[in-house]
């Protein structure tokens, strides 16, 4: 790796754009290039000084000043049609977690940087990502055996979005709970078999505009299919001062197992458990793109090119620290 900073870009300036922003000051190798917004650049204000906000289409003129671009859009519009393009012109990192659609957007990025000689890692964070790496290693590890993902207690930005979206709700915010006799069911070893349901509440607090049918209201979300008809559900109506008051942050985490057995009458079991308690979802998923922005700029030099995903990235890869460092003070 070269002596002078690695050049980040980043695209979008929302919640994971911020974060972005805030771990790159952390992170002594790195230095913030240029941020790429679709809004007016005038309009976003950023924390790093002399770094200028620019209208993405001018990312074009930055080829060479560039070393890794981080893409803060979101799944469902933005990366779909953002990750191929930019895969193009720069080395990339993206947080796509369609779970669904992985496969058809890996092929999708893959193809871009295939052509244009770059390394693209998608689907980084923490889940897909590093929930990602523990279910795949402790499968490896454990191969009889199943596995468990509880995720919360925390914020999910898409329920929370489908609920303002309800006829009468001014604002909202939901949780996702695990389930704590689900969780203990597995922690124990019993290997339970737990349907939708039994996994995860979901706790609602919303905001009804004036005059609202709060019985219209609570009985919508409830019945949602997709989103909250599988569960059960419960609804707090509130003021808009309470939900900013309490409610303004948001957290999130969970926690992935595998339970599986080993010996030739399978009789030791044992329980691989890996959790997180984030206080922002979106400050954490920003530091796991920042590391494997680091990564990406690493193995695109070494002649690797192409979409990878958390499977193809030697954990090495990830750190500042040489490798004889990395071995003394932590192998």
């Amino acid at each position: 790796m070269s002596i002078r900073s690695i050049r980040v870009g980043i695209v979008g300036y929302g919640n994971i754009g911020r974060g972005v922003e805030a771990a790159i000051q952390q992170n002594p190798d790195m230095e913030l290039a240029a941020v790429f917004t679709r809004r007016a650049p005038e309009s976003v204000q950023v924390h790093t000084a002399g770094v200028k906000v620019l209208a993405l289409d001018e990312a074009v003129n930055y080829t060479d000043s560039i070393d890794v671009m981080i893409l803060c859009g979101g799944s469902a519009t933005d990366l779909p049609v953002q990750g191929p393009e930019i895969a193009k012109l720069f080395n990339t990192i993206d947080s796509f977690d369609t779970h669904a659609k992985i496969p058809e957007y890996y092929k999708a990025v893959n193809d871009s940087a295939i052509a244009s000689g770059k390394t693209s890692i998608i689907s980084v964070g923490w889940d897909p990502g590093l929930f990602s790496m523990i279910r795949m290693m402790s499968g490896a590890i454990l191969p009889v055996g199943n596995d468990y993902t509880f995720w919360g207690k925390g914020v999910s930005q898409g329920h929370s979005d489908a609920i303002r979206r309800v006829a009468g709700v001014k604002n909202a915010v939901q949780y996702t709970i695990p389930i704590e006799k689900a969780v203990e069911s597995v922690r124990n070893g019993e290997n339970p078999e737990l349907s939708t349901r039994a996994k995860h509440l979901r706790e609602c607090f919303v905001v009804p505009q004036e005059g609202a049918n709060l019985q219209d209201i609570e009985s919508a979300i409830k019945n949602m299919p997709n989103y909250f008809a599988d569960y059960d559900t419960v609804v707090h109506f509130i003021s808009e001062e309470e939900l900013k008051e309490k409610h303004s942050k948001m957290p999130h985490g969970g926690f992935v197992f595998r339970s599986g057995v080993t010996g030739y009458e399978e009789e030791n079991k044992h329980i691989i458990e890996f959790s997180l308690k984030l206080d922002s979802n979106p400050e954490f998923t920003a530091n796991v793109l920042v590391a494997y922005a680091r990564a990406a700029v690493r193995m695109n030099k070494e002649g690797i090119k192409g979409a990878k995903t958390v499977f193809d990235v030697p954990l090495s890869y990830l750190s500042s620290k040489p490798e004889s460092q990395l071995i003394k003070e932590l192998l």
